[in-house]
């Protein structure tokens, strides 16, 4: 008994002591909450992540504009990263897989520049396997092709102005379009058919041609032009001027004022290209659009390049394509505009051709093969060597038309932070489209975009638009000065302004201060 009275004594003594203690451990622990606020640091739900105060102010100012009713039933990913150490600051369904439509070419352009390198140019070359006899060159003449996007018509002009210097004004033989530094398939394979006779979906091939410098390869533009009296058929004008391709002109001319309803349209597996409607006399129309097989579409404009310097075809001679001999002698060659200019176009203008070049030619030039599969083979291997989960990531083509395939914000926005210490991202970054800038190469896509004090001049993005598809990725700098990567992607949505909500996200980061 006097021992259980002692044990009581002595944990009542203990029990006293604790209660004591008590309100300096909890005032311990409430101050080093509150010394961590005072450093705007508390710790994150998940492990080795943190979050700022004020990056939780940020993250309600985000949450707010996602609020939005017109977002109600679409799939949205966000990502915003810290570009100084890739601090995830914000995630909305980041790693949710969505289409990226355009931002695909980001990836593209990543891939390029990692394998192909920033100086890395195209080529075309003239070859014969014949000899100049006189005047007359006795054998065939080839243009071969190696995926330059940016060839010209004035590039053909001169090619036949170097021939006619070398004493050729005959050729007893034919002109042979040679495409097969490439495969020979046109599409890539999630190509919609009544998307085959626009721009944005032009044929691929190795020898190519742009109708001006856009450089939106394997396409002619259609000028159509008001007829001299109401009732008339329009004028049509092709720039370049090619036998390639028939007009069927069913449209007609009407007075002024009156509504103007053109449609220009290849038809389908044709070089047919069928105009309607009704065009006023005091306006025109000017429409690019997609040739069907662009190898044979380059070799007649060059034929006609040759007989506008006086060269003819003699004997059985045709235009034709084939394959230039391993032993055939090279007359004159021209080189592209190296890599690194090329990516102005491509990403600034959002040029779906170039993309799809740049694939291929990646497969060729890495894996031996000019094909849409080797291509991505070496997207996919640069995309695991910047760490990225390609587990969670589908490729399927070079410029985003697929709507199968898919890619995580928070994937991107990695991607956008590994590669700022690459030699090349300066080049990388100036292609990339400044918001507000109005000088079309400059600003892009983005020219009428973001135009605010503190996004003009500020913004470098990529934007992407297909049929419910609207993603617009790149870098900000913020109110503080420090740089932040973002990558938005919204998809599934059927009404209301994608890109408006996304200005108003980028808009609240670059006015978003951490300091203050």
């Amino acid at each position: 008994m006097i021992f259980g009275k002692k044990m009581r004594n002595i944990l009542f003594m203990v029990s006293i002591a604790v209660l004591i203690c008590i309100p300096f451990v909890i005032q311990e622990r409430t101050s080093n909450v509150v010394a961590s606020d005072q450093i705007a640091k508390v710790e994150a739900k998940q492990p080795n992540e943190k979050v700022t105060m004020t990056a939780t102010e940020l993250q309600e100012k985000l949450d707010a504009i996602l609020s939005k009713s017109q977002l109600q039933g679409t799939s949205t990913g966000i990502s915003i990263r810290n570009a100084n150490d890739g601090e995830l600051l914000y995630n909305h369904s980041g790693e949710m897989r969505l289409h990226p439509a355009s931002n695909q070419k980001i990836l593209t352009a990543v891939a390029a520049l990692s394998t192909l390198g920033e100086d890395h140019r195209f080529t075309t070359q003239v070859l014969t396997d014949g000899k100049l006899k006189g005047k007359v060159l006795q054998g065939n003449l080839y243009l071969k092709g190696k995926g330059d996007p940016t060839l010209l018509k004035e590039d053909l002009d001169h090619f036949a102005k170097q021939l006619k210097e070398q004493g050729i004004h005959k050729i007893k033989g034919n002109i042979v379009g040679d495409d097969t530094w490439f495969d020979d398939v046109r599409l890539a394979t999630d190509i919609n058919w009544d998307d085959e006779s626009n721009y944005t979906a032009a044929q691929i091939s190795a020898l190519t041609l742009s109708p001006n410098e856009d450089y939106d390869s394997g396409t002619v533009i259609v000028q159509v032009l008001p007829g001299e009296k109401a009732g008339d058929n329009p004028k049509v004008v092709l720039s370049p001027q090619t036998d390639h391709i028939t007009i069927n002109n069913k449209a007609k001319t009407t007075a002024k004022g009156t509504s103007k309803q053109i449609s220009v349209q290849r038809d389908h597996g044709t070089n047919t290209i069928t105009i309607s409607g009704n065009l006023p006399l005091d306006s025109s129309s000017k429409s690019w659009v997609a040739v069907w097989e662009p190898t044979r579409y380059v070799v007649d404009v060059f034929k006609q390049s040759l007989e506008e310097q006086g060269i003819t075809m003699i004997g059985n001679s045709e235009a034709t394509i084939g394959k230039t001999p391993k032993d055939a002698e090279i007359l004159t060659k021209k080189d592209s505009m190296p890599l690194k200019e090329l990516l102005v176009p491509f990403l600034k203008l959002s040029n779906n051709g170039h993309g799809e070049i740049l694939v291929k030619e990646m497969g060729q030039v890495i894996k031996k093969e000019g094909s849409w599969d080797k291509g991505l083979d070496v997207v996919e291997d640069v995309l695991i060597n910047n760490d990225l989960a390609m587990d969670t990531i589908r490729l399927r083509d070079g410029a985003g038309m697929s709507h199968k395939n898919l890619l995580p914000a928070n994937q991107l926005s990695k991607l956008l932070f590994e590669i700022q210490d690459e030699s090349w991202f300066p080049e990388f970054k100036n292609a990339l489209p400044v918001a507000g800038e109005p000088e079309r190469l400059v600003g892009g896509t983005l020219r009428y975009r973001l135009t605010g004090e503190a996004t003009k001049g500020n913004v470098h993005a990529k934007t992407g638009s297909l049929t419910g598809v609207n993603t617009l990725s790149g870098y900000v700098t913020n109110k503080d000065g420090e740089k932040l990567i973002f990558s938005i992607m919204m998809n599934n949505y059927i009404q209301g302004s994608m890109p408006q909500i996304q200005d108003a996200i980028v808009t609240a980061l670059a006015e978003h201060s951490f300091e203050e």
